[in-house]
């Protein structure tokens, strides 16, 4: 059974290599989803007895917010809880979401680089490619999160009451949007960084009949 699968799959990656890229690129995308969301809350945990909730972490002002009053920021996360805006947790929350961002980008890095793409050029080349594109997503997908993280926590804590339980849930979907938001960017990002060139068979001496298979000198 598994042989059979092992050969339709080869198969059908030698007649659409792009879209079978593509299929495992997203199963494996999925998978580090599933460990963001199960990450996340141990991070969370971690910060939430320390005085980091109690540090602001505001940066990058872009404007004013929808209200016409408040300031825009790209990081917003205020002193103190999670209010019903999703704007709180202080410096605790920032740092418990960027660490799980950080551990599964680095694990989808290698995943990707091996198995989707099996890329045989320059790692380092392409972790700098990566991680300029990591900063870039990370500050488009923060400055993003304005529009519709305050209408998810309002909806789950405030408006439906679920208190911690809501605010769990918000989280979840929050990260979910940013996984798919990561998803549709990287793919054509890793096309580009995570080439397979050729293998030069001309570095490959002859073999000289009769020499017991050693190479002609």
């Amino acid at each position: 059974m598994i042989k059979a699968i092992t050969g339709w799959w080869r198969r059908f990656e030698a007649k659409r290599p792009t879209l079978a890229q593509f299929v495992m690129f997203f199963i494996l995308s999925n998978g580090v989803t599933v460990l963001q969301l199960a990450l996340m809350p141990i991070f969370r945990a971690l910060f939430a007895s320390t005085a980091l909730v109690d540090t602001a972490f505001q940066v990058f002002p872009v404007g004013t917010a929808a209200d016409g009053v408040s300031r825009y920021y790209i990081f917003n996360y205020a002193a103190g809880p999670i209010s019903e805006d999703g704007t709180g947790g202080g410096l605790a929350y920032f740092l418990a979401v960027e660490i799980t961002l950080l551990i599964a980008q680095v694990i989808n890095f290698f995943a990707q680089r091996n198995i989707t793409f099996r890329s045989n050029s320059s790692p380092w080349w392409a972790a700098m490619w990566y991680a300029i594109a990591y900063v870039v997503i990370t500050f488009a997908a923060g400055a993003l999160q304005g529009f519709y993280k305050a209408p998810i926590y309002h909806q789950f804590i405030d408006v439906w009451g679920m208190g911690q339980t809501g605010e769990t849930i918000a989280d979840v979907i929050t990260m979910i949007i940013n996984a798919a938001l990561s998803f549709w960017v990287f793919f054509p990002i890793f096309k580009v960084i995570f080439k397979r060139v050729p293998e030069d068979d001309a570095a490959e001496a002859p073999v000289t009949p009769g020499l017991g298979g050693q190479t002609a000198s």
